[in-house]
């Protein structure tokens, strides 16, 4: 049985990431994001929602780029913390011990803790409401290089131990269940 529920933000779970913006080490800042995601594969474009009162909104307008970094479980206490207080008032690097790091395309710092690091540029921010979304293009991503299986050259993201966040909470994601394409997959034959 089911019934209705007034509408809200109930499409979860979400990445919890850091963005991370400023030109100069004087305007580096984090903002804990949940509302980001995939637009286009080609070209690589993603979106970030942000509220404008929030300190990081100014900066991401005046630069027009950003960095997606991913997080993990290990991330977790500074990915909420960042989340919960303004740049206005801390030095969010500094505070939480992460370390930024450079860029290859975009001014914006990275966060080296981070496993994988999306360099992006704002193409156009569109007013939605209480958010405007960043829609940008992807321009590089940095990766961390222990999780590239030599042999492979695969990355292993599911070695990193993301982040998500439910409804309020931040968990691990689970044991894997299948991949991609698995449910229609011929079975080998064991002649």
């Amino acid at each position: 049985m089911k019934t209705d529920w007034k509408p809200g933000t109930m499409i979860y779970p979400l990445p919890a990431v850091l963005v991370s913006c400023g030109q100069t080490p004087d305007e580096y800042n984090l903002i804990t994001v949940a509302w980001t995601g995939i637009l286009c594969t080609n070209p690589p474009m993603c979106y970030i929602a942000v509220r404008p009162e929030r300190h990081s909104y100014d900066i991401l307008k005046r630069n027009m780029e950003f960095v997606i970094n991913l997080t993990t479980e290990e991330m977790a206490r500074a990915t909420d913390w960042c989340g919960v207080r303004s740049g206005r008032d801390y030095d969010k690097f500094q505070t939480t011990g992460l370390t930024p790091g450079k860029c290859s395309v975009v001014s914006a710092p990275l966060v080296e803790e981070s496993p994988l690091s999306l360099e992006c540029r704002i193409k156009e921010i569109v007013a939605l409401g209480s958010h405007h979304l960043m829609i940008a293009d992807i321009v590089n991503l940095r990766a961390d290089t222990g999780l590239i299986d030599p042999a492979t050259g695969k990355f292993d993201l599911e070695q990193a131990h993301l982040l998500t966040y439910v409804h309020g909470a931040y968990y691990g994601i689970g044991d894997k269940i299948g991949k991609f394409g698995w449910s229609v997959e011929k079975k080998a034959n064991r002649n």
